[in-house]
């Protein structure tokens, strides 16, 4: 199968691309700069220059493949509801070149306060703008892969590095109360292979959770983190919490525990790389 893949140079999207390129797929890689071009031909697959703002450059590479998997996201929190919205409309586009297409979202938008699974829908984009994503999937049938809060691997530059950098410009590791609350993850290259299991498989269901460990607590990977950098590890609550962690407060309180018991039944996936603790340590998040 020839696979256009947006975000192709992306922490998610270059594990996808290697997972299709090994498994005997084709893939065109949309990416903007010279850069990433060379490295994208490196790998040995296809290049199409374009951004995702210009639809007819995407609808162009899409229109050369049989599939499109969808991870370009612009991730400037500055501007976050004009990205959902541009991303709203790039969905539809590439539903209207009638292709199996999958698009990315987040667990992070089922954040109710209770186990979430696959059947579980994000608020309207009226109320959370991310969601924008999900309501456009829906109008042209796409699939949908929500990847956790802590998507992890080499290149992460998600989450867990801005918790080590607050660790590390303050001198100690934080959690929050107790630390309770949960972060889900996944490793980058499992992910991957849920990608290419829902293009090779186009079952009937249509939302799929990446999730490997379903609830690491986030005083779990404070400890982590400071065992790592040999700093204090401590609880921050009111003030002191909001001092330490800044805009990052939320995201560092947020606990969604989601299941993926229905994708990893209906796929056959089965997650086989290391968990995000194991990867905190052994995997050059802390040089």
């Amino acid at each position: 199968m020839r696979v256009f893949v947006t975000g192709a140079s992306g922490f998610v999207g270059s594990a996808i691309v290697k997972e299709l390129l090994q498994a005997g797929h084709q893939v065109l890689g949309l990416v903007r700069s010279d850069s990433t071009a060379v490295e994208l031909a490196k790998t040995g697959a296809e290049v199409h220059r374009g951004d995702i703002t210009d639809h007819e450059s995407v609808k162009a590479g899409a229109a050369q493949c049989d599939a499109i998997i969808h991870t370009a996201f612009n991730h400037d929190f500055s501007r976050f509801k004009e990205s959902s919205l541009e991303d709203h409309q790039l969905i539809l586009a590439l539903g209207a070149t009638h292709r199996p297409l999958i698009v990315t979202s987040a667990i992070g938008l089922l954040n109710y306060g209770r186990p979430v699974d696959e059947s579980d829908t994000p608020p309207p984009s009226d109320k959370v703008a991310r969601a924008a994503t999900e309501e456009a999937a829906a109008k042209v049938g796409a699939y949908i892969v929500r990847l956790p809060p802590t998507t992890h691997g080499a290149g992460d530059h998600g989450f867990v590095p801005i918790v080590i950098n607050l660790a590390k410009a303050k001198g100690e590791s934080a959690y929050i109360g107790e630390g309770n609350n949960t972060w889900a993850a996944v490793h980058r290259f499992d992910a991957a292979v849920l990608y290419r299991l829902i293009l090779e498989k186009l079952p009937s269901q249509k939302v799929f959770h990446a999730v490997d460990e379903v609830g690491v607590p986030f005083k779990e990977i404070a400890t982590a983190i400071g065992k790592g950098l040999n700093i204090p590890v401590v609880s921050k609550t009111g003030a002191a919490a909001e001092e330490h962690f800044g805009w990052f407060m939320h995201f560092a309180g947020m606990g969604v525990v989601p299941s993926a018991e229905q994708t990893k039944k209906i796929l056959g996936w089965e997650p086989k790389e290391r968990g995000i603790l194991e990867d905190i340590v052994k995997g050059g998040y802390l040089k």
